[in-house]
């Protein structure tokens, strides 16, 4: 054989054992949930296990949170290249000098919401009155609630607060400390029934006037300056994925079992994520792919975070230097 076919022979080998046919390194990219692992994070599992993202030379990394906060916190540090949280918490640091910025927003309708066994006869937040809450003073819940009781006629005046962290309030509720808690309701619920085997009411907040777009793909302002092609390929991979999750519920919680198996019960995850897709949009986005809100939704949870002071008005005057999504699919 000639040197010159040998040399040819060589690139080709090359070329085939080099993955997707490109000869550059994958780019190693984390990406920090908001919490530790359950149904709502099931998409970006089954993406990783199809390959969306290593088709897009995106080695991924997905590591559990501890909150958003800390999960803000991390991408604006540069110790996460994305991040997953809510956007009261991105838009909170955000008002507070962290350079960070969200690129997409999966839960446009609110999973905010009053949980409290049915036994407890509370069918709708008018029935909160004279009745014990439990709540995280200080999270997002929290601060949005004044502006739901005002929507039905009520102040937190008319309620007993029990406060406590998450698994607190949860216990409150399944011992009947607490006549309800504020929480998810894709999650909390579930929980609450599993531990107690009796039927849950849910009063979502959406459903009385006060929708905030919830669960967003945070980056930092130095990566979106730097690496705007990193964003795109990360956000289209995301968006195959999620869309993937919407059809196939079942196999998006198999892949996050097959990579975690002690996420959780199989069953109660592949009910919390079918609970959770239809949070994905609204009735201005239906039939739109993932992760993109319509812009007069965003505009509409920007001010309710500024009515309820979770952010400043002189922020809600520039949400432009805090989200954007010109890194989403076109």
């Amino acid at each position: 054989m000639s040197l010159k076919r040998s040399m040819i022979l060589a690139a080709a080998v090359l070329i085939c054992t080099t993955p997707f046919g490109h000869s550059q390194a994958a780019d190693k990219v984390t990406l920090l949930l908001n919490w530790y692992l359950y149904s709502e994070h099931a998409p970006f599992f089954l993406g990783k296990e199809r390959g969306y993202f290593q088709s897009e030379e995106i080695d991924l990394d997905i590591q559990e949170g501890r909150g958003s906060v800390p999960t803000v916190q991390a991408v604006a540090a540069g110790t996460a290249t994305f991040g997953y949280a809510d956007i009261a918490s991105i838009l909170k640091a955000a008002d507070k000098g962290a350079p960070v910025l969200v690129v997409g927003v999966l839960l446009q309708k609110s999973p905010m919401a009053f949980i409290s066994l049915r036994e407890k006869n509370i069918r709708s937040p008018q029935d909160l009155r004279g009745k014990s809450i439990a709540l995280t003073p200080g999270d997002s819940l929290s601060q949005i609630l004044p502006l739901v009781l005002g929507k039905v006629g009520l102040k937190e005046s008319d309620l007993t607060i029990i406060a406590g962290d998450n698994r607190a309030k949860l216990n409150a509720v399944i011992n009947s400390q607490a006549d309800a808690m504020l929480g998810y309701s894709m999650d909390q619920n579930l929980k609450i029934a599993a531990a107690t085997q009796k039927p849950v009411t849910v009063l979502p907040f959406a459903d009385y006037g006060v929708n905030l777009a919830s669960s967003s793909i945070v980056v930092s302002k130095d990566t979106a300056d730097k690496h705007a092609d990193l964003i795109v390929r990360f956000m289209r991979s995301a968006t195959r994925a999620v869309a993937d999750a919407e059809n196939e519920p079942a196999a998006a919680v198999d892949a996050m079992l097959r990579a975690s198996p002690k996420a959780g019960s199989r069953d109660e995850l592949i009910e919390g994520l079918k609970l959770t897709i239809p949070l994905y949009h609204t009735k201005e986005t239906k039939g739109q792919p993932p992760f993109r809100p319509s812009q007069s939704e965003v505009n509409a949870s920007v001010k309710l975070l500024a009515d309820s002071g979770t952010i400043s008005q002189a922020a809600a005057n520039r949400m432009d230097d805090f989200i954007s999504f010109k890194f989403l699919p076109k």
